[in-house]
């Protein structure tokens, strides 16, 4: 069947209050700047019950964009006609059901405008009658070859016969915005992917050690960054210089504390970092015991530092489920390029799994950290990555 009408449901959306407007405005706008390029080439309409696309003609092209556009629940293909009679309706209906593939159908229709005459039983019965008396199609209501739907709407009546899945959640910045950790291994650019498509605004923000470290490890995440433009079409990343700081800890740090004390810092960083750009949360791609910095115990220690809100969407995940996403999201193998990141750079013997409070606030009265915290962040470097 042909389709000149892309019609987009909520989901979760649907169940907002008396917000619910401002949620289908941001989807609004998210769906536009995604579909920028074919501007010229569809009128979007809103509604209390769903977004259309009117579309100029057919574009394979911005149904594989609406995939990944956070906030739609599904969508479908569909054919608008003005029709209002219902003899000609049967026939426009036979007409476009005979292109469809299959044996077997079965006929849908919600009557949406009871100004329609008849009700939605009466009128599958009349199109499913003309259908079965011109054609050699069967019913089938269990598993059709072919699901027909039919929506009766003031504006309008919509045919059509598939659903799209879409990513669900929340639209772009509908939740708000939330920084980064973004380390350059598979788990962060998963939780990235997780947070934009619950409606969070991501930037990111990187600890960069050079020269222990690569400039490499920079082009690696700008290619994860554009990987995930794909969901938020522009993103800013943070290059906090970490050097100093690190090499401060493991001079004066107890064996086993090290990377305690660094992940203190880096939380202590992002969160001046977080507060300079008015965002108000931190996220990060941290999963329980995996490593030794995410166990109950040192996850306490290292919160310890902050009052703002951590996000950490990968809590509860399998590894061999985040492999999984980060494949389907295209982040994987870049994530796998051997460029070492700060956190892996000085090898530790036996890290602390149950690391003490009051040890790190001993560790850490030995030097000015504050000073160069505050220095990095003076110096910290930006990049924007947008979508092509």
């Amino acid at each position: 069947m042909d389709y000149n009408t892309i019609i987009v449901r909520f989901g979760e959306m649907s169940t907002k209050g008396k917000n619910k407007k401002d949620f289908i405005n941001k989807l609004a706008g998210s769906i536009l700047s995604h579909l920028k390029k074919f501007e010229d080439d569809f009128e979007l309409v809103k509604r209390h019950d769903h977004i259309y696309l009117n579309l100029k003609e057919e574009n394979q092209e911005i149904i594989d964009i609406l995939k990944e556009v956070p906030g739609m629940y599904s969508f479908s293909l569909a054919l608008k006609t003005d029709i209002t009679d219902l003899d000609e309706l049967k026939d426009f209906v036979l007409e476009q059901i005979k292109k469809e593939d299959g044996q077997t159908f079965k006929m849908k229709t919600r009557r949406i405008d009871k100004s329609f005459p008849y009700n939605s039983d009466e009128i599958n019965r009349i199109l499913a009658g003309h259908i079965l008396k011109n054609t050699s199609l069967k019913v089938d209501v269990h598993n059709p070859d072919i699901m027909f739907n039919v929506e009766i709407r003031d504006d309008g009546i919509y045919l059509f016969t598939q659903t799209i899945k879409g990513l669900g959640g929340y639209p772009k910045g509908a939740i708000g915005r939330s920084l980064m950790m973004l380390s350059g291994g598979i788990d962060s650019p998963v939780a990235a992917y997780l947070m934009m498509k619950r409606g969070i605004e991501i930037s990111c923000i990187h600890f960069a050690s050079p020269p222990y470290t690569s400039s490499a490890v920079i082009l690696k995440l700008q290619d994860i960054l554009k990987e995930l433009t794909t969901f938020q079409n522009k993103i800013h990343l943070y290059i906090v210089p970490f050097t100093k700081i690190q090499e401060e800890i493991y001079n004066h740090s107890f064996q086993g504390y090290e990377v305690t004390i660094m992940r203190r810092m880096m939380y202590r960083l992002a969160e001046k970092l977080a507060r300079k750009v008015h965002i108000y949360s931190i996220c990060n791609g941290e999963s329980l015991g995996q490593v030794a910095s995410q166990t109950i115990e040192s996850l306490y220690a290292i919160n310890a530092v902050t009052n703002y809100p951590i996000i950490r969407p990968l809590s509860t995940f399998d590894k061999v489920d985040i492999i999984k996403i980060s494949k389907d999201i295209n982040t994987y193998d870049i994530s796998i390029r051997p460029y070492e990141d700060c956190c892996t750079i000085f090898p530790i013997k036996k890290p602390k799994t149950a690391p003490k409070i009051e040890d790190c606030l001993k560790i850490e009265e030995r030097f000015d950290y504050e000073t160069l915290l505050n220095e990095a962040i003076e110096n910290t470097e930006i990049k924007i990555i947008k979508a092509e």
